[in-house]
């Protein structure tokens, strides 16, 4: 910008005066063109922001939602609505996203992935929440997914508030592979690190399977919801596979 301006400057004493005028309007116009040119990317920059948290917002489509209420269940930010004091809630990484590029997993991504996380008050008190969300890939745990919950987990460490946990997942994002287990390894080390410091509170709203059930039985206090919610370790494919046998549900 300097050498541009000291150019412009030799420019105009080296030209004749008749010239000098229109060479005084230049960086005049320049600078016009540069902020129009600023103001564009401005306005462009904040409708992509409000797209993506419109986006956030919408979590897997309206369709999906649709079909969670018609189960009687609710959105995880509705749980969350629902949970803390109104107006408390103080979104985190909100516009996050999965970076798996298997089985076509790239063309297929939502902001905040399949969890919603924060902070905020119940009756007053400071306290840190992740609600799982089943309308985007059945609220299955990626490597992002459990980045966003170590994080808010980690700092309720610091401030030594109390983590609950809306659980409402189908367990591990298969496609993820490794990534997604290791994801698992984090909350279940910091479930441990934090039993005896904080209290931890685990909310099955749904049919939970494989790690999405551990981590609660790691916690201090689990609820159910009388018929919405199932807790299992695993689905009957994978026992049929691995023992060869056959489960059998008896409904009472």
């Amino acid at each position: 910008m300097a050498t541009i301006c000291k150019r412009l400057a030799v420019n105009i004493l080296k030209s004749p005066l008749s010239q000098r005028q229109t060479w005084m309007y230049a960086p005049r116009m320049w600078c016009a063109t540069m902020t129009a040119g600023s103001t564009e990317h401005t306005l462009s920059v904040k409708k992509r922001i409000a797209d993506t948290k419109a986006a956030a917002l919408q979590g897997g489509g309206k369709k999906r939602i649709q079909k969670q209420h018609a189960k009687g269940k609710l959105t995880a930010r509705e749980r969350i609505s629902l949970l803390v004091d109104p107006n408390s809630f103080v979104e985190y990484d909100m516009y996050l996203e999965h970076d798996c590029t298997d089985f076509g997993m790239e063309k297929e991504k939502y902001p905040g992935d399949s969890v919603v996380t924060g902070r905020g008050t119940i009756n007053g008190r400071t306290c840190f929440v992740f609600s799982q969300d089943f309308t985007v890939f059945g609220g299955s745990l990626s490597g992002a997914h459990a980045k966003k919950i170590c994080k808010i987990m980690d700092q309720a460490m610091l401030v030594g508030a109390p983590v609950i946990g809306l659980n409402d997942s189908g367990g591990a994002r298969i496609q993820e592979g490794v990534e997604s287990l290791a994801g698992y390894a984090d909350i279940f080390q910091r479930n441990v690190n934090a039993s005896g410091v904080i209290p931890q509170i685990s909310l099955i709203m749904g049919p939970c399977a494989g790690g999405a059930v551990y981590s609660p039985a790691l916690t201090d206090f689990t609820f159910m919801v009388k018929d919405t919610s199932y807790l299992f370790i695993t689905g009957p494919d994978v026992v049929k596979v691995s023992t060869m046998r056959v489960l059998v549900y008896l409904v009472r």
